[in-house]
């Protein structure tokens, strides 16, 4: 997924657990953000260094392991208020589509899915390079980012303020910042 198509990178790759995390940002009270991360999760990227168009993605995302820093937010948002996760116990995403955009960009769209409800994105990612890490495993190192409305995925509960607004914003900014190890 370089500039110039790469056969060495063709592969299927597994997301390392250990140093891909899959955060979230939204406003808290209009005046700050709350950030998190999910901490279970697997993923595969199918790659094809030399048509990218051909690649393909997946992530399933344990909805329970939603990690705030705050036990008593990280209970509500696993509430049926947030994410249902008694009936809803996983995020997923699939990938219907992958366009090289730039150098080392890549768009990849696909059916994003949170409480039961599918709504097609589009992920803008960066090609962060590749590298043998130290135990000889190959590795690739993808960014990305989307803002979504969580209330298209129905995720509506909210509480107004005194002084005016909500506590909790709609959009909700998903980040990505991935490393994945080639499958011999």
């Amino acid at each position: 997924m370089a500039t110039t198509p790469d056969p060495r990178l063709t592969g299927t790759y597994t997301l390392d657990p250990a140093h891909t995390r899959i955060g979230f940002v939204a406003r808290h009270a209009m005046v700050t953000k709350v950030r998190g991360a999910f901490n279970d999760f697997t993923g595969t990227a199918r790659i094809n260094g030399e048509n990218p168009e051909q690649s393909s993605v997946e992530l399933v995302v344990k909805a329970e392991s939603i990690d705030t820093r705050n036990a008593d937010r990280d209970g509500h948002l696993r509430s049926n208020d947030f994410l249902d996760m008694a009936n809803h116990p996983e995020i997923t995403f699939r990938s219907t589509g992958v366009k090289q955009s730039g150098d080392d960009a890549f768009d990849v769209t696909g059916d994003l899915t949170i409480k039961g409800v599918t709504r097609s994105v589009t992920v803008p990612f960066t090609y962060e390079g590749q590298a043998k890490d130290p135990f000889g495993n190959e590795r690739i190192g993808l960014e990305g980012a989307l803002t979504i409305d969580r209330r298209d995925y129905g995720v509506t509960w909210n509480a107004a303020l005194e002084t005016g607004g909500f506590l909790v914003s709609d959009t909700v900014r998903l980040e990505f910042e991935v490393s994945a190890v080639k499958q011999s």
